[in-house]
């Protein structure tokens, strides 16, 4: 199972407050240790909304809307992807994660979509298709 990990924003992550040298250290060793665990698949921080934006889809019609976004509780810092075996594999990873932000800060767990989650609807077609897109998007990365 394929899970993201989402390291919620704060404040300070919203003003774009760096971390320290010691969390940066503390937050490498534990990605060093996902990944020679086998756990983590990517990962990264994200700027602050100031520096994004959204968009808007209303049936055809199209809004942008450029950032910052007033609700930190509902964005983004950071992600992982991680592979587990279950959601409690990524819960007890997550517990062993050094603390992300200055102050108290939370992690989401969510699980990703895999092909068997769509049943019927995802067709043969569908399936091929989608490993065509996966295997162009990774030689593009790589």
């Amino acid at each position: 199972m394929r899970f993201m990990v989402i390291i919620k924003a704060t404040q300070d992550s919203e003003a774009g407050i760096m971390p320290s040298e010691e969390l940066l250290t503390a937050m490498g060793a534990y990605n060093e240790e996902l990944v020679k665990a086998g756990i983590m698949l990517a990962g990264d921080g994200l700027h602050p909304s100031s520096k994004g934006a959204r968009v808007r889809f209303s049936g055809p019609k199209r809004d942008v809307v450029d950032g910052p976004f007033a609700e930190t509780k509902e964005l983004i810092a950071g992600f992982w992807i991680w592979q587990c075996k279950s959601m409690e594999e990524a819960v007890e990873w997550v517990k062993r994660c050094p603390n992300p932000m200055q102050g108290d800060s939370e992690i989401e767990i969510r699980r990703i979509f895999e092909a068997e989650d769509f049943g019927e609807a995802f067709t043969p077609e569908l399936r091929k298709q989608e490993e065509r897109i996966r295997a162009e998007a990774a030689k593009k990365s790589g």
